[in-house]
């Protein structure tokens, strides 16, 4: 008696902007990758497990067409990266045609995500910044705010020394440099 080994779904998160759609399927040492983008939005992916030869797959509808000629893929070490070219510059309520609960393999790329109306002030393309080691301070980095009579009436001084301060990290941060 044979056993046929049954294809598993890789995790795959998705993004889409007004004109394109990011798929990205997360299989680390992918073998054999097999991606195939048709017009009507056809997406189909299969690849083999790195360590046991276990089968890879994915057969998604699109939510609409696409233009398979401006759609371009990567295959990287841990991940494999297809950039979809929408046929209509148009947002998508979903990622696949079906409507109802997405597959638990399915995932939105939070990373990557942008709402329809970030698009126009061009918010979410600042790349791989990180914006937490900027140190920008937010309202949870006062101090205390029970004494404002007295954070009133020395303003003027903490002005200067805020000045002095100023120009006293300017040149500690350059001897600091090699």
């Amino acid at each position: 008696l044979r056993v046929r080994a049954c294809s598993r779904h890789p995790i795959t998160k998705w993004a889409q902007r007004s004109d394109k759609v990011f798929l990205t399927i997360e299989l680390p040492d992918a073998r054999d990758v097999k991606l195939n983008l048709k017009p009507d939005g056809h997406f189909i992916f299969s690849a083999k497990g790195p360590a046991d030869d276990t089968p890879y797959e994915l057969d998604l509808e699109l939510f609409d067409a696409v233009n398979v000629e401006e759609s371009k893929a990567a295959v990287a070490p841990r991940t494999i990266c297809y950039l979809v070219k929408k046929a209509e510059s148009k947002w998508w309520p979903r990622l696949l045609k079906k409507e109802g609960k997405p597959p638990v393999f399915l995932k939105v790329d939070w990373d990557k995500w942008q709402d329809e109306d970030d698009e126009d002030i061009g918010l979410g393309d600042f790349g791989d910044m990180d914006f937490s080691k900027l140190g920008m301070g937010g309202p949870d980095d006062d101090l205390d705010d029970d004494d404002d009579d007295e954070d009133t009436a020395d303003s003027a001084n903490k002005d200067e020394d805020i000045k002095a301060e100023g120009s006293g990290e300017q040149e500690a941060a350059g001897e600091a440099k090699p």
